[in-house]
């Protein structure tokens, strides 16, 4: 079967369900959002949507850190300088600290600090993990310093950070 067969296939479906009562919905909030969206032709250019957000960087960093002070010891980081794909930049982080009962990584965050969004992910640990690592890719609007936070049971926020150059975009893709 042919990809274009495959696709009429799947719409006649999709049709023919339709019709015997079963559809297709999105949540309310997408759908009022859909309804007040602009015709294409109408909307902004997206330039300014993909701008970096120092504002949001700064609360970001300050909210998961509070009053504690980041120490690098304790987080081993593996993290490109150059990155040929910036719509799949690899990130992995793992807490070295030793990881008992009373004691665990809490929490994982990375950062992208020039990125429209700038948290990229987040990620909760409990003390019956064994180990707190993470693998995960990113999404990088331009060349930038990615910053991952640990947070421990502790309180103690371990940090690190490196800069990445990206060969072009990959928010605006």
């Amino acid at each position: 079967m042919t990809p274009s067969n495959t696709h009429r296939l799947t719409r006649r479906r999709l049709v023919a369900g339709a019709a015997a009562g079963a559809s297709l919905a999105l949540p309310g909030a997408a759908l009022a959002q859909a309804a007040a969206t602009p015709a294409p032709a109408a909307r902004a250019p997206l330039v300014g949507h993909l701008a970096p957000n120092p504002v949001e960087f700064k609360k970001t960093m300050q909210q998961f850190i509070g009053s504690a002070t980041p120490q690098a010891e304790g987080l081993q980081l593996d993290v490109p300088v150059l990155a040929d794909n910036p719509g799949a930049v690899p990130v992995k982080a793992k807490v070295t600290l030793p990881i008992t009962d009373q004691d665990w990584c809490e929490e994982l965050m990375v950062v992208a600090e020039l990125n429209p969004i700038p948290l990229a992910c987040r990620m909760q640990f409990t003390a019956d993990t064994g180990t707190a690592e993470a693998a995960v890719r990113i999404r990088l609007s331009q060349s930038q310093t990615v910053h991952v936070l640990a947070r421990m049971k502790s309180g103690k926020v371990l940090a690190g950070k490196q800069a990445v150059t990206v060969a072009a975009s990959g928010c605006g893709m």
